[in-house]
């Protein structure tokens, strides 16, 4: 059943970029006719170009369903989409589009994806992970003696600085000084040891600050500082997700934007240490009988929750069909309105069953494959 219901010949709601709870639903849908669609959208050109496009792969997916029931309410919905100029104004690099005689959901992403069409009784869900897998989102701290300040960095929308509650003003303010430079009748507070003890008070406030905005996130925060602050806050920072590089230089003389550009290089090098330390990990398990590239190996894994980790090829789809029981993989040479990607339904098994599922380039797969996976237990 699709979740969501047409509303006055309107397709009704889209979001920019998919939560957890959006992929299980939209892994969870089963109808005799899901149309995916994948394209990329560029936004300087305010929509026509994309929304030609968007009726050319929508008339493949029709095709496919030529003389079936469906048919008529699924060229509804697509037509619905198409007429509605206010929504093709407002595209971000790609547009993922998921369709069934109910209605549509629609999503748009900031890394760039081929176009797809695929028709079957699910969704073709696995592009869409890339989102998932490398959200290039992030927090800033940008920490100097004379402020600070929070950026969230998303991948769709400028930064934006986050108000942030008790976030001290300045170090001096912070510990009740005019200056963390004045003297004190205490020796240890004199000079430049007593400004350390000053600063650490002010990152300790800092730090305290941000604990409730950081309880249960996972995004990364990237710090902006210059020492001794930078090492200072390290010591006393107790969120896990700290990324290891600190964005160099004054933070008081970069913009929002600049601080925002820097990150996302961090963010980069942080994804790219993550993808080498798994491809590790894939090579070491690969003589205990815990790793395999073998498609028909990772299905039958999936399917007993034995995938702790899978490698999906975000471009490829792989027609066929799995077994509900025991994960026999069934290979057809084309993609029909009956077959499904059978990658999609391995990543989607994966991660009901509490795996995780990187969507990257061939390239980036162990064995160089449409999937690897790193394995629990030997299957």
């Amino acid at each position: 059943m699709w979740p969501f219901s047409r509303e006055g010949g309107r397709v009704p709601l889209h979001t920019d970029i998919p939560t957890q709870v959006d992929l299980e639903r939209l892994l969870s849908v089963r109808d005799d006719a899901c149309v995916s669609i994948y394209l990329p959208t560029a936004p300087e050109e305010r929509g026509e170009r994309d929304r030609l496009e968007f009726k050319r792969l929508a008339a493949e997916a029709l095709e496919q369903l030529a003389g079936r029931d469906e048919h008529d309410d699924l060229r509804d919905v697509l037509d619905d989409l198409a007429d509605d100029e206010a929504f093709w104004m407002r595209q971000a690099h790609s547009l993922a589009v998921f369709a069934t005689p109910a209605g549509a959901r629609t999503f748009q992403v900031a890394n760039r994806l081929s176009p797809i069409v695929e028709v079957s009784d699910r969704f073709h869900v696995k592009p869409l992970l890339r989102s998932a897998t490398f959200p290039h989102a992030a927090y800033v701290l940008a920490l100097s003696q004379n402020g600070v300040r929070v950026i969230e960095v998303s991948p769709d929308a400028p930064p934006a600085e986050l108000k942030v509650p008790d976030m001290p003003s300045d170090a001096a303010s912070a510990v009740g000084k005019a200056s963390i430079s004045d003297r004190a009748p205490v020796r240890r507070l004199q000079g430049a040891e007593g400004q350390k003890v000053r600063l650490r008070q002010y990152a300790r406030q800092v730090q305290d600050a941000l604990r409730p905005l950081l309880s249960g996130r996972d995004l990364p925060l990237i710090l902006a500082a210059t020492e001794p602050l930078a090492s200072i806050y390290r010591s006393l920072n107790t969120y896990p997700h700290l990324a290891p590089e600190v964005i160099a230089g004054n933070p008081d003389a970069a913009t929002d934007a600049e601080l925002a550009d820097a990150s996302r290089q961090v963010l980069d090098a942080l994804y790219a240490d993550e993808l080498a330390a798994l491809h590790a990990r894939y090579e070491e398990r690969v003589p205990q009988g815990r790793a395999s590239d073998d498609l028909a190996a990772i299905a039958r894994a999936a399917t007993f929750g034995a995938v702790d980790t899978a490698f999906v090829d975000i471009d490829e789809s792989v027609p066929g069909f799995l077994d509900e029981a025991d994960g026999t993989l069934t290979l057809d040479a084309a993609d029909d309105a009956a077959n499904y990607g059978v990658v999609d339904e391995i990543a989607r098994r994966v991660l009901i069953a509490g795996g995780r599922v990187l969507a990257v380039r061939r390239e980036s797969i162990p064995g160089g494959g449409s999937a690897a996976a790193i394995l629990r237990y030997p299957v």
